[in-house]
């Protein structure tokens, strides 16, 4: 804290310091010149100083405050005073600093938006100018929490025995899964290295190698389209552990929660989470990442409708799908016609047909299908729905139930959010737990792995890994915070027959599995004991505590939309003289893009 320069932080002196000479560095929020008296609002990271200047000050310093802008780089030595106007609104508000010496040690243009807390500036704007935008208050607050959750992270995990371990940056590309970025080698021309997108075959081996622990804070890298909480280098908090079962990663995690909860935000985080198997969450939430904040469950009145003459309810049952509900407490008059048009609008984008409506009033019940439909159904549906007077009941049905989920789960939060009723500081964790082992790729047409190809298969669904892809069930969980997934892990597979019966439900042959995995096939030759672990999702998790929508608000340089940053312009051309030392060859309309 104490420098050549400084004594103190701005925003550390307090009342009980008045009379005391310090020395404080910053940057000028405001100057107010008031004619004989001017204030300056000197700001660092830890908040902000009053600066006073009067007819007691020394001249030179009191032109040299005259002189001062906004961003203005200051030294200011003086005597901490009670101030005779206090502002409460900021822990220093009761004292000010008369100012004897004022250096001005870099001076400033004005930048192009105010460095205020909160600042409604376009991010295009912020990020081009990302230097400036971090100086603000809240992002500081923000990149400051992360550095919190990451000391408590290596501190719990330390405590808890693991070892942090450094994995490859530059390593081998095993296409399955999101696209790697590659990276040319000079010295072995015409060959790549990866960037990892998970260390997670490192810390693999690891285990094999008997660490038992291990944790690391690491970089990761995945070439896709990016979302809110989604960035093309991303970081993890990756863990592993050796003779465990699922119950023993999932309690080590809970405490490191509880712990960071508690000493970051003083919030008391209650455990153990609910456990919440993936069939249990999809069927009554429409999501493997469900908001436990609010209710509006699904309810699935596919057995009420199909029986019905209701046109598009009976086609779905009969082709084998489903038709699903929700109900909107009070929702009869908060949703009128035009803003219900919209839902229908909203679902279409998560591929549903359509949207059908039920109001239950004090008049009685109106839908969008009532030429259809009977007093009889409309009661079984409203009695199924758990509906009372005043609330809307909104339904989907199709021939795919993964297209029900979707709409109706992505519907309920939707409309969560609407109403208002989302509060950021309210804290609902879970586990969801017995994930699919596969998943349909209709692109390659093959189940692939949901998770990776070394997931361990429930004990109970070893058969099913040849015999019924579709029902084989997963040692995979994933921990979701308020709708979002925190992290994902697995018990993996640690028998070399058992892994070679996984890589040929993939589909691969032996020779594919070799050339992709055969150092791990080899290594698991030796010994693997058993073992699993997660990666948390560095990002997402402090986004969430800093109350932020973003990522890019709790990451210091991100990346925008097309994966570009504005602030240094990358990617970039590079010279033909690196292209050549690589043996690559660029076309003249690939550089012009």
């Amino acid at each position: 804290m104490k420098t050549s320069m400084r004594t103190t932080y701005c925003g550390i002196p307090r009342i009980e310091n008045a009379g005391e000479t310090m020395t404080v560095c910053g940057w000028v929020q405001r100057q107010r010149d008031l004619g004989q008296l001017i204030f300056i609002d000197l700001r660092d990271r830890t908040g902000i100083l009053q600066l006073a200047f009067d007819e007691n000050t020394d001249r030179e310093a009191f032109d040299t405050a005259f002189s001062c802008r906004a961003e203005y780089v200051l030294q200011a030595e003086g005597v901490l005073r009670e101030r005779s106007s206090k502002n409460m609104d900021i822990p220093t508000g009761e004292v000010e600093l008369a100012v004897t010496k004022l250096k001005v040690l870099c001076k400033s243009e004005t930048p192009p938006f105010e460095i205020a807390e909160n600042s409604d500036v376009n991010d295009t704007l912020r990020l081009k100018y990302r230097y400036l935008d971090l100086r603000r208050p809240d992002m500081q607050r923000a990149i400051m929490m992360r550095h919190r959750v990451t000391k408590i992270a290596r501190d719990y995990f330390n405590e808890q025995g693991f070892l942090e371990i450094e994995t490859p940056m530059l390593t081998k590309s095993t296409p399955e899964g999101a696209r790697d970025y590659l990276v040319p080698s000079r010295v072995h021309q015409g060959k790549f290295y990866a960037l990892p997108q998970s260390p997670q075959q490192y810390k693999q081996l690891l285990m094999l190698s008997g660490f038992d622990r291990y944790m690391q804070i690491v970089r990761c890298f995945r070439d896709e389209d990016l979302r809110a909480d989604r960035q093309p280098e991303f970081t993890q908090i990756d863990l592993e552990m050796s003779f465990v079962d699922e119950e023993d990663v999932m309690t080590v995690q809970e405490g490191f929660i509880k712990r960071v909860f508690k000493e970051v935000l003083d919030v008391d985080v209650e455990t153990p989470f609910l456990r919440l198997p993936f069939s249990e969450a999809m069927e009554r939430f429409g999501s493997d990442k469900p908001d436990m904040r609010f209710g509006m469950e699904l309810k699935n009145i596919s057995d009420i409708v199909g029986k019905s003459e209701i046109p598009f309810f009976k086609a779905p049952v009969e082709a084998g799908g489903s038709v699903r509900c929700i109900c909107v407490p009070e929702g009869a008059d908060k949703f009128a016609r035009k803003q219900i048009d919209k839902l229908v609008d909203y679902v279409k984008t998560y591929r549903a047909g359509g949207l059908a409506w039920m109001k239950l009033t004090n008049e009685g019940v109106s839908s969008s299908f009532a030429k259809f439909s009977t007093d009889e159904i409309n009661s079984e549906i409203a009695a199924c729905a758990g509906a009372n007077t005043g609330d809307l009941i909104l339904i989907v049905g199709d021939a795919k139930d993964e297209i029900v989920f979707a709409a109706l789960g992505a519907l309920r939060c939707e409309i969560a959010k609407n109403l208002g009723i989302l509060k950021k500081d309210d804290y609902k964790f879970l586990w969801v737990t017995e994930f699919p082992m596969f998943e349909f790729s209709e692109e390659e047409n093959r189940y692939v792995a949901m998770h990776h190809p070394f997931t361990a298969p429930l004990d109970e669904d070893v058969d099913k890994l040849a015999e019924d892809k579709a029902k084989c069930r997963a040692k995979a969980y994933d921990i979701v915070l308020n709708g979002i997934e925190l992290g994902g892990g697995s018990i993996r597979i640690n028998r070399p027959e058992m892994q070679e019966t996984m890589f040929k439900a993939l589909g691969f042959s032996a020779e594919d599995a070799n050339e992709r995995f055969g150092h791990l096939i080899n290594a698991f030759k030796y010994g693997a004991p058993p073992h699993g672990g997660l990666a948390y999702g560095l990002d997402r998790l402090v986004m969430l505590m800093a109350g932020q929508d973003s990522i890019r608000d709790v990451i210091a340089f991100p990346k925008v939309q097309n994966a570009s940053e504005p602030m240094t312009a990358c990617p970039d051309v590079v010279d033909d003289k690196q292209l050549l030392e690589l043996g690559i060859a660029v076309s003249v309309s690939d550089k012009e893009q």
